[in-house]
């Protein structure tokens, strides 16, 4: 699994017709290419907008999921699709796996190319497998020993609202929330709200029982912004009001040279394809992190998720 080019993802030609009867027909042999490639892509078929799209989902993984604990903006399409993320598209979003941050998450994630970009604009793909066997040693054995903490603050200024990000403004509603899945949760003069977890970076597949690098210890780093977004963000916020920052579980920052080593391992274990028009992306969420290339042009890509897990609690 370490060497070679990453081959993510399967391609799976359709002939025109809706894909959720194809995923119906070859349900179990599908599954087992997605957990054991991590990624499929769905190509030739007649999506029919966002109900064939929820359909597809049915099919391979049961009900789309909500979105909730939010750390994006999006939109709802219909019902539990969404837009994938709302930046400008001149930014470029790193790779990451889908709410690694919280207790719980979609083991599955589905992306329908509604119309494609006209310039780049790929969903870029990283096996966390090779990502965990690319990471030195020594970087590895002290995530595995201190876990990593993200803290996130929700304002009106940077970043989301806690009503949005959380889906309730009642505080009584968003503390039950973040006991329950140990969350620390502090209110803010002002009326916002910081948090604070410790997670695990490194956990093991629920099916394959495979090791992978499943965290968001890089993304959510601010030295993984542009350096003029991050410079003034500091500036005008201090370290400690950023909207995410991380940290190695026991508080202590993460050094600026393995962050650049995680980040290496990423873009060194990734891959990338062109979206066709109503291609529909399935993605194993521990298997393989996504990102978002810059683009030009009217890209519109929409988002569900599936399968819920909540893994395990670090040491």
């Amino acid at each position: 699994m370490t060497g070679g080019t990453p081959v993510l993802p399967v391609v799976v030609e359709g002939d025109g017709g809706p894909p959720a009867e194809r995923l119906h027909a070859d349900r179990e042999a599908l599954r087992a290419a997605l957990r054991q490639r991590g990624a499929l892509l769905l190509r030739g078929f007649d999506v029919r907008g966002p109900d064939g799209f929820a359909d597809a989902v049915r099919a391979l993984s049961g009900e789309p999921l909500p979105y909730t604990e939010r750390s994006s903006p999006r939109s709802v399409v219909k019902g539990h699709v969404y837009t994938s993320t709302d930046y400008p598209p001149g930014e470029e979003i790193f790779l990451h796996n889908e709410n690694s941050y919280q207790a719980s998450w979609p083991l599955t994630l589905y992306f329908h190319c509604v119309r494609p970009p006209l310039t780049q604009g790929a969903t870029p793909l990283a096996d966390t497998r090779r990502v965990l066997a690319a990471v030195d040693d020594d970087v590895r054995e002290e995530f595995t020993r201190r876990g990593w903490t993200v803290v996130r603050n929700y304002g009106d200024l940077v970043g989301l609202p806690w009503q949005e990000a959380f889906g309730s403004d009642d505080r009584a509603h968003v503390e039950r929330y973040c006991r329950e899945r140990d969350i620390a949760a502090q209110w803010l003069p002002g009326g916002g709200l910081r948090t604070s977890a410790v997670r695990a970076a490194v956990h093991r597949h629920p099916v394959t029982g495979e090791p992978v690098w499943f965290n968001h210890a890089t993304v959510f780093h601010a030295t993984t912004l542009p350096k003029s977004v991050r410079l003034g963000l500091l500036e005008m916020l201090g370290e400690e009001n950023l909207p995410s920052q991380t940290y190695y579980g026991d508080g202590a920052p993460i050094p600026d040279d393995v962050l650049d080593h995680l980040r290496a391992c990423y873009r060194g274990a990734s891959t990338r394809f062109d979206y066709r028009a109503d291609d529909i992306l399935v993605i194993d969420n521990m298997l393989v992190a996504h990102g978002r290339e810059p683009f030009t042009g009217p890209r519109r890509i929409s988002v569900a998720m599936a399968e819920p897990h909540t893994g395990d609690r670090p040491a």
